[in-house]
């Protein structure tokens, strides 16, 4: 399983405390693979990374190729066409060029 976390920047407040800094995600560009699904009942973000990923971690994926700013377990609305980006690669090397730690 991808560590999407791993680039991300560790920093240290005042107090000592660590903490990272916050994600970006990428605008993923569309593609003549890309699959589109119509949503029913019961689908999540992360049933469909695993269904189309073999890994429910990658969720973002498709949330973002929709511009949905929900979470892994919310249900994008039943009846509605999504995305599904063709390339996971293509995806995370987006993400890991965002937030690599400089």
């Amino acid at each position: 399983m991808p560590d999407r976390y791993k680039n991300i920047k560790i920093l240290k407040a005042a107090n000592g405390r660590r903490y990272r800094t916050n994600s970006i995600y990428p605008e993923i560009p569309a593609s003549d693979q890309d699959i589109y699904v119509v949503t029913t009942i019961g689908d999540r973000y992360d049933s469909l990374a695993t269904q189309y990923y073999g890994d429910s971690s990658l969720w973002w994926i498709i949330a973002s190729a929709n511009e949905s700013t929900s979470g892994p377990s919310l249900v994008p609305t039943p009846g509605l066409q999504i995305r599904i980006p063709h390339s996971k690669q293509v995806a995370l090397d987006l993400y890991n060029n965002l937030n690599r730690v400089r």
